[in-house]
């Protein structure tokens, strides 16, 4: 079994020494005439001298340092050999990744259920499909706590009198809680498909009138608790979207409420609904009426992962942690906005409407036309809701499938991945897309390995089992080598719904920029209006910050090490993806979501060549200053925030702000009409907060001066390198070439991780990186300096001193670490 420092052990055949230790030097023969002999020892002499310099100039450049977990059999001579060259390796990485194939994986991966601990045999095929390839493959097997379904229910009930006069209840309506059949998409009508339910969701059978809460946010629940609507001991219906499904479900629960129900409401769809007139799936584009989205209830910007090793990897013999504070304690149920529409009828005439409330709960309404009014309620007293939900919980093993290919730089390393497990018997967009994407893409890599290619850096592939859960399996991994990754680990490119629509979608830290960059203008365009236009022609060029979701969260919120998220998504006017149901199926792929599979393709081109970019030039393509530019706009965010605070807007007018901005705000915990008056008992302020983020903007003047003069190092690097400036004989420029390189290296390799606190957020430990989070009520989108923008929200001034201390010496570290000595 691997230690925590080795995820795959090292050969027997493989030696400890870094270099040989002797050498076999045989003197020349005397010779009659001195300059044939003078010649001959100047040209032995020379080459002694290399032989004995070029493994110690290889040990400063990092080539034979300490061996690391992936070494292969022997060792390789020292520098970088490799019979394909960086323009080749790029050249078959665009040729070999095939739309064929694409739609072969999609077919494979999506033809049956595989769920979490239940798709051993896909991860066996992957295994072996990718040793075909000539890529090293292992299963890497965790016992997780995960939940099966057994039984469920959700019935509308109508009081009557019994013949005693007791109080009985009759049944108004039965939701169905299926999705119909259809019979042009084959997986829909599987014998085997998974039932509709939430993973981590709790059993329990609960009676009660029902509350409509909007979207859930924390923001919605403080409306109605300022209307009076009474909520302990109501069940919730929600709208799913904009923030994470568990934390909907959490803040229920905190206030009372004894179950959640959440439904998909086709206002959310933009322009392709039934409404508008666009014909409902299989027919037409728009939203199939009986469509449920199923997905994880667990409280994600806590902690993802197993619930029960919250921080340590989940084997068989470890002990095991409560579960209360990470998963909800009360039952929920997904369901369809069909099986929704008498719930919400029961309502009509019921509290008041939506529209009284404010323009936040108006927003997006898409069942006006079927007679819904969005009546808040609570129902009367004589019609309740009956919500049943039987769930069987077990620890059972999860395996992921980690593919290595060996570089020649052993303490860098490159890791890439995508999940594998599906809530359903499809996953064509989620995940499966991805899937297809990355074994293209490692199938390109394969045929450059037989071609004689070496990538410089080791590089790690990971089809990843739990993700649905909570991001499980990633994270499991992440906590077991988290030594040996926070030491070797130069970055994580990963890709979820690695296709869905035909907008580019990037999510990633900002050191990541340039190279996300270059890698997209050298692929073409699936969609070329123009002959020649790439990828990064017909890309918004906007980069998100790092949130959650998905299995980057622990490589980039634990560990330190920096992440991308890339995929082609879907946007308003794109057919509806069904997320996370039946009809994320092969059939609505092929018939609506990449009919051609061109950007499966085009996707594959780009992961590769991201890859190979990252792992394969000699001067990691990584940019200090980009990430020194962006914490600086991230300072004026917490200053936009405070200003809102201390001067609250009249209005922010709806139709304003994008759906993400909504949320974002709607999500908040303070209340947005007027400051406290309790913060004026500190002696912290806001006004003294404000004045200490003066500090943060003179420690990101020093971390900026030095990320300036290290890229301009690695770019003099990268410019020598290119062009050979350096003649094969001046051995000491050669030495001092490879010491600049390893230096400029390492020194990009640790900057992201000179922003991890160890001691982690408040009340949510395990986030250990003080610049990305998840945010504490939104669990998608990514929160900036989430210490600071919490403390304002809570109206804590005292903790906000106390972060801007924190991520002062996190800033100034920083720049410590990545300044010249020249400087």
């Amino acid at each position: 079994m691997a230690s925590e420092h080795e995820p795959l052990k090292m050969r027997k055949t493989q030696t400890a020494q870094p270099f040989p230790q002797h050498y076999a030097y045989i003197p020349p023969r005397p010779r009659p005439h001195s300059v044939i002999r003078r010649f001959c020892t100047i040209a032995l002499a020379s080459t002694l001298i290399w032989i004995l310099i070029a493994p110690f100039g290889s040990i400063l450049s990092g080539k034979w340092s300490i061996s690391h977990p992936y070494e292969e059999n022997g060792r390789t001579w020292p520098g970088h050999h490799s019979q394909v060259d960086q323009e080749e390796l790029r050249q078959i990485l665009r040729d070999v990744p095939s739309s064929e194939r694409a739609m072969q994986w999609s077919h494979y991966y999506t033809s049956g259920p595989h769920l979490a601990g239940k798709n051993y045999s896909q991860a066996l095929l992957t295994k072996q499909r990718w040793a075909d390839w000539g890529i090293e493959s292992y299963l890497s097997e965790y016992v997780v706590y995960l939940n099966y379904p057994v039984d469920h229910r959700l019935a509308l009930l109508k009081e009557k009198k019994g013949d005693d006069g007791a109080k009985e209840y009759e049944v108004s309506y039965e939701a169905s809680l299926v999705e119909d059949v259809i019979e042009e998409d084959p997986t829909t009508g599987l014998t085997d498909s998974v039932p509709t339910f939430h993973g981590y969701s709790a059993s329990g059978n609960v009676t009660a009138p029902v509350v409509y809460v909007n979207y859930g946010t924390y923001q919605d629940f403080e409306d109605l608790l300022a209307a009076n609507i009474t909520l302990k001991g109501k069940i919730a219906i929600a709208r799913y979207g904009g923030i994470f499904r568990g934390l909907k479900i959490k803040r229920a629960q905190e206030l009372g409420m004894v179950g959640v129900i959440l439904y998909s409401d086709p206002g959310d769809d933009g322009e392709v609904t039934d409404e508008k007139g666009v014909p409902t799936y299989p027919e037409g584009p728009a939203r199939q009426p009986s469509s449920v989205q199923r997905g994880s209830t667990q409280f994600l910007s806590v902690a993802p992962g197993d619930p029960t090793t919250p921080g340590y990897p989940s084997k068989p013999w470890v002990p095991r942690q409560p579960v209360e504070t990470a998963i909800p304690s009360i039952p929920s149920l997904p369901i369809s906005y069909t099986d929704a529409l008498p719930i919400l009828k029961a309502l009509n005439g019921h509290g008041p409407k939506a529209k009284d409330f404010n323009q936040w709960w108006t927003r997006n309404t898409g069942l006006g036309y079927k007679g819904i009014e969005y009546n808040i309620g609570p129902t009367p007293d004589d019609v309740v809701v009956n919500l049943y939900n039987e769930q069987e919980y077990i620890y059972t093993p999860i395996w992921n499938v980690i593919g290595v290919i060996n570089g020649t730089l052993r303490d860098e390393v490159v890791v890439v991945g995508n999940h594998r497990d599906a809530w359903v018997a499809g996953g064509a967009g989620d995940p499966n897309s991805g899937s297809a994407v990355l074994n293209e893409a490692m199938r390109a890599f394969g045929e450059a390995l037989k071609r004689g290619w070496k990538p410089r850096r080791t590089i790690v592939f990971a089809s990843w089992d739990g993700e649905e859960y909570g991001l499980v399996g990633s994270t499991e991994w992440v906590e077991e080598f988290l030594p040996w990754l926070k030491k070797a680990s130069v970055a994580y490119v990963n890709t979820d719904v690695g296709v869905r629509g035909k907008r580019l979608s990037v999510a990633a830290s900002p050191i990541l920029n340039q190279v996300i960059y270059t890698a997209t203008s050298l692929v073409g365009s699936a969609n070329q209006t123009l002959p020649g236009q790439t990828v990064y022609d017909l890309w918004d060029k906007k980069i998100k910050t790092m949130g959650s979701g998905s299995d980057f969260t622990a490589f980039q919120d634990l560990a330190g090490i920096p992440s991308i998220d890339i995929g082609f998504d879907s946007d308003r006017d794109s057919p509806v993806y069904h997320y996370h149901s039946n009809y994320d199926s092969f059939y609505w792929m092929q018939k609506y979501g990449d009919p051609d599979f061109l950007y499966h393709k085009t996707m594959a081109q780009v992961l590769g060549i991201l890859v190979a970019e990252i792992a394969n030039l000699p001067v990691i393509p990584f940019g200090a200053e980009d990430y020194a530019k962006a914490l600086a706009e991230y300072v004026h965010k917490v200053e936009d925030k405070l200003d809102a605070y201390l001067n609250p807007p009249a209005k922010i007018l709806s139709a304003s702000v994008t759906d993400e901005e909504m949320f974002e705000l709607r999500s908040s915990t303070r209340n947005h009409s007027s400051p406290s008056l309790a913060s004026t008992i500190s002696k912290h302020t806001p006004q003294t907060f404000r004045r200490s983020l003066a500090r943060l903007r003179k420690a990101l003047q020093t971390l900026t001066y030095h990320a300036h003069h290290l890229d301009l190092l690695a770019e003099e690097l990268r410019h020598m390198e290119e062009n050979g400036e350096i003649p094969w004989w001046d051995l000491p420029r050669k030495i001092r070439h490879h010491c600049n390189v390893r230096k400029v290296n390492t020194k990009y390799k640790y900057l992201e991780r000179s922003f991890l606190y160890e001691e982690g957020l408040d009340n949510r430990p395990w986030f250990k990186h003080v610049v990305f989070a998840p945010g504490l009520w939104t669990g998608y989108s990514g929160a900036v300096f989430p210490g600071l923008m919490e403390s304002i929200d809570g109206e804590d001034w005292t903790n906000a001193e106390r972060w801007v201390d924190i991520i002062e010496s996190r800033i100034l570290n920083a720049a410590r670490g990545i300044k010249l000595q020249r400087q």
